[in-house]
C-alpha cells in the first residue's frame, strides 16, 4: 500500500496547491489582467475563490458517492487528467472570465479530497483513523508549502509560470497513479450510486440522521469559515499592512505550510495519545484564538512571521474532528461522509472569501472611517469561539482522553 498511499497523498497535495499556488501572484495577476486598485483585486480574488469553492461544494458529495460505487481509482485518475489540462488553460488565460472558467473546472477536479479521505478510511483501523487523517492534513500542508513557494518564486518569471509547473506536476502524478493505484472498494463495501445521496443537500440529510454527526458538522463548518481567513486575505493583508512582495508572501505561506504539515503529520499522533481526539480539537481551537486575536491588531511583519508556528498549531482541529466523525459511520458510508465534509469545507470557502475580502476592503479603502487591515481576523475569532461552544456542548459527556481508545 506504500506507493498507492504516496499517490493519494500527492493528489491531496496538488489539490492544496490549487489554492496556494495562485495566492502570492493573485493580486498582481488580477491587476495585470483587469487593472484597478488592490482593494478591487481583493474583491475579484474573492469571486474567483468562491467559484472554486462552489464547484467543490456541489461535486464533493458526487465524487465521494461515485467512489463508493465505482471505486477510488477511476475517480482520482480522471480528475487528475482534467486538472492538468485546466492548469494549461489558466496559463494561457487573458481575461478574468477565462480565469473564472479555469477556477470552476479546477474546483470540480479538486473535489477529490473526499475520495482521498475515503481511501484513507478504507485502509485504516478505527484507532488509526485520526492519525492517518493527519497524514492527509500533512499532505495538504505540503501543498500549502509548495504552492505558495512555487507561486512566489516562479511568479518572478511571470504570473503564468506557476500554472505550467502545476500542470506538469498533475500530469506526473496521473502517470504514477495509473501504474500503482490499487482499488480498495470491494464487492462487500460497494454501494450503488444514488443522486438523492450524491447531491450536497441529500448527503447532508443522510449524514444528519446519524447520531451525533449533525452538530459536529456545524463545528467543522464554523471552523472552516474561520480558518479560511488565511488563504482568503493573507496576500492582501500582508501587502497592505507590511508592504510585503510576492516572494515574502510566498515564504510566509511556505513556513505556515511546513509547520502545519509537522503538526498534522507528527504532533497529532502524540496529541491524540496524550489528550484524545476531543482534547486535540479543543487545544487547536485555543491556539487559533491566540493567533486571530494577535493578527487583528499586529503592526510588525517580523512578529507576524514569528506567530506562524503558534497559528499552525490550530491545524490539530480538522483531522481530530474528522477522526471522531469517521468512527461514527459505517464502512460503506466513508466516501459519503468524506464527500459531505469536503462539501461543508467548500461551502465555507464560498462564504469565507466573500466575507473576509469584503471586510478587508471595507476597512482599507481610501476614506474608511476606521483603518484596520486585520479586521477579518476578528470575524474569524468570533466564528471560532462559536464553534468551540457547539463542540463543548456536543461532547460534554466525554472526557478529554476517552476518545483516544
Amino acid at each position: 500500500m506504500r506507493l498507492p498511499l504516496v499517490f493519494v497523498l500527492t493528489t491531496v497535495m496538488i489539490d492544496a496547491m490549487g489554492i496556494g499556488l495562485i495566492m502570492p501572484i493573485m493580486p498582481s495577476l488580477i491587476v495585470e489582467v483587469q487593472g484597478g486598485s488592490l482593494a478591487d483585486a481583493a474583491i475579484w480574488g474573492g469571486i474567483l475563490s468562491t467559484a472554486f469553492a462552489v464547484m467543490q461544494f456541489l461535486f464533493s458529495p458526487v465524487l465521494g458517492s461515485l467512489s463508493d460505487a465505482i471505486g477510488r481509482r477511476p475517480v482520482l485518475l480522471v480528475s487528475l487528467f482534467v486538472m492538468a489540462l485546466d492548469y494549461l488553460v489558466m496559463a494561457l488565460a487573458g481575461s478574468l472570465w477565462l480565469l473564472l472558467a479555469g477556477r470552476i473546472v479546477g474546483g470540480i477536479t479538486a473535489a477529490t479530497h473526499s475520495t482521498a479521505g475515503a481511501y484513507i478510511a478504507d485502509i485504516s483501523k478505527p484507532q488509526e483513523k485520526a492519525a492517518n487523517f493527519g497524514l492527509l492534513g500533512a499532505a495538504f500542508g505540503a501543498g500549502f508549502v509548495l504552492g505558495p513557494l512555487v507561486g512566489g518564486l516562479l511568479g518572478e518569471m511571470g504570473t503564468r509560470a506557476p500554472f505550467y509547473a502545476a500542470a506538469a506536476l498533475a500530469a506526473l502524478n496521473f502517470a504514477l497513479g495509473w501504474f500503482v493505484m490499487r482499488e480498495t472498494v470491494t464487492d462487500q463495501t460497494r454501494r450503488a450510486f444514488d443522486w438523492r445521496r450524491a447531491n450536497p443537500f441529500g448527503a447532508f440529510r443522510a449524514m444528519a440522521r446519524i447520531p451525533g454527526i449533525a452538530p459536529l458538522l456545524w463545528v467543522y463548518f464554523l471552523y472552516s469559515v474561520a480558518i479560511y481567513v488565511y488563504p482568503a486575505i493573507w496576500s492582501y493583508f500582508t501587502a497592505e499592512r507590511f508592504g510585503w512582495q510576492p516572494q515574502v508572501i510566498g515564504l510566509s505561506l511556505g513556513i505556515y505550510g511546513i509547520c502545519m504539515a509537522l503538526v498534522q503529520g507528527w504532533l497529532l499522533r502524540h496529541s491524540v495519545r496524550w489528550v484524545g481526539e476531543r482534547g486535540s480539537v479543543l487545544w487547536g481551537q485555543v491556539f487559533d484564538f491566540i493567533a486571530f486575536g494577535v493578527l487583528a491588531f499586529i503592526a510588525s511583519g517580523s512578529l507576524a512571521l514569528a506567530l506562524i508556528p503558534i497559528s499552525a498549531l490550530g491545524a490539530l482541529v480538522q483531522p481530530a474532528l474528522q477522526g471522531i466523525m469517521s468512527r461514527r459511520v459505517a464502512d460503506n458510508q466513508q466516501g459519503e461522509l468524506q464527500g459531505v465534509m469536503t462539501a461543508v469545507h467548500a461551502l465555507s470557502m464560498i462564504i469565507s472569501p466573500l466575507m473576509m475580502t469584503a471586510t478587508f476592503a471595507h476597512f482599507t479603502r481610501e476614506g474608511a472611517a476606521i483603518y484596520m487591515p486585520g479586521a477579518p481576523f476578528l470575524v474569524a475569532l468570533v466564528l471560532m469561539i462559536a464553534g468551540c461552544v457547539v463542540f463543548l456542548r456536543t461532547t460534554r459527556s466525554e472526557t478529554l482522553g476517552n476518545s483516544a481508545g
